[in-house]
């Protein structure tokens, strides 16, 4: 097992299944958006406001190649849209094995609303804007999401789900 790199929309799960598959894995975690708030000095929100989107693509684009070149034992929660810009998926795809934690829009919502963590894609959303905007940007990101070597249903882990994706991660490891 070398690399593995967790994808899927923002609330799917990515950060507590990548701590949990570390440990499993033995292999460093890291969470891509935290690396880059302390390599950087700003939280993501504050990063966002100050050089735009775009310009925070392209950050996440040099940190992702930091990290990946740093670690060949890995476990790397992705951001939300990390896969979506530049060639991120495929760098991921040929630098390791790709697990879609993939969640349907009205379970994305329910996690998103009830969730503590400010996330600046959707800080300013109504309840009934929150639904559109994630059914709309799941689509648009569902083609690179698919791109991933593992697709794996994140609702309702546990243990067993866990120990299910472990397996399969080693399967795909051992092809490759």
């Amino acid at each position: 097992m070398s690399r593995v790199y967790l994808v899927g929309y923002m609330g799917a799960g990515k950060t507590t299944v990548g701590k949990q598959l570390a440990k499993m894995l033995d292999a460093t975690f890291i969470d891509l958006d935290q690396a880059i708030a302390e390599g950087e000095r700003r939280t993501v929100k504050t990063l966002f406001e100050q050089v735009g989107e775009s310009g925070f693509r392209g950050m996440e684009r040099a940190w992702l190649n930091r990290i990946t070149e740093q670690h060949p034992k890995l476990v790397c929660a992705t951001g939300g849209g990390t896969p979506c810009f530049y060639d991120n998926m495929q760098y991921m795809n040929a630098h390791g094995i790709t697990v879609y934690l993939e969640m349907d829009v009205s379970s994305i919502v329910y996690r998103l609303s009830h969730s503590n963590e400010e996330r600046p894609l959707i800080a300013h959303l109504s309840p009934d804007e929150l639904t559109r905007f994630v059914s709309r940007h799941l689509d648009e990101r569902s083609e690179f999401y698919h791109e991933a070597q593992i697709t794996f249903g994140a609702l309702g882990m546990n243990r067993l789900k866990l120990q299910n994706l472990v397996d399969r991660i080693r399967a795909a490891s051992a092809k490759s």
